[in-house]
């Protein structure tokens, strides 16, 4: 009878998740084991070491909010304000936030780690510049609405506000289309 194999991929993805419920120190591979339901020598079948799985693990979670993001809004048959209404639209669920909070504050203690963050956020600051200098001419205003809108992204999930009749899904649109405008 054949073994069925974990895959890689799966090691990875359970990382991830692991990174986005408790940080750097539950990505451990006895945990992630008992999570896949298997034993440890699956791990090392895929991985050297924690710290092969940690940087693989991290490439994927680039990739996928990042490089995949990107095509899949420049996939879009639209213009730079459609295709920034649809990165809106891709990365606004919280879903993804987890993670990047965990890597952030990773990044915090980790030069490194903080290196590879700089330069995934600075591709995305290029990405949100190439959209808004196809409709504002101005340098100024093409960094400022690309800052606003990377802290929006990311930072309106930090917010507890109520906004008066208004549900939080409105009030960051009516911010979207400020930026879009």
């Amino acid at each position: 009878m054949a073994t069925v194999q974990t895959p890689r991929s799966a090691w990875i993805d359970a990382a991830i998740d692991a990174m986005a419920g408790g940080g750097l120190s539950a990505v451990r591979v006895e945990a992630l084991a008992r999570t896949l339901g298997v034993t440890k020598g699956s791990f090392y079948w895929h991985f050297t070491d924690r710290q092969a799985l940690l940087d693989e693990m991290l490439d994927a979670w680039q990739e996928a909010v990042t490089e995949d993001v990107i095509a899949q809004v420049d996939s879009q048959p639209t213009d730079a304000r459609g295709k920034l209404q649809k990165l809106y639209e891709l990365t606004g669920s919280s879903d993804r936030l987890s993670a990047e909070l965990a890597i952030r504050d990773w990044a915090r203690h980790d030069k490194d780690i903080a290196g590879r963050l700089r330069r995934m956020d600075n591709r995305r600051m290029r990405y949100l510049r190439s959209l808004f200098s196809e409709f504002c001419v101005d340098e100024a205003d093409v960094e400022a609405r690309s800052i606003l809108t990377y802290s929006l992204l990311i930072g309106n999930h930090f917010i507890a506000a109520k906004h008066g009749g208004w549900s939080r899904r409105q009030v960051l649109q009516f911010a979207i289309d400020r930026l879009l405008s």
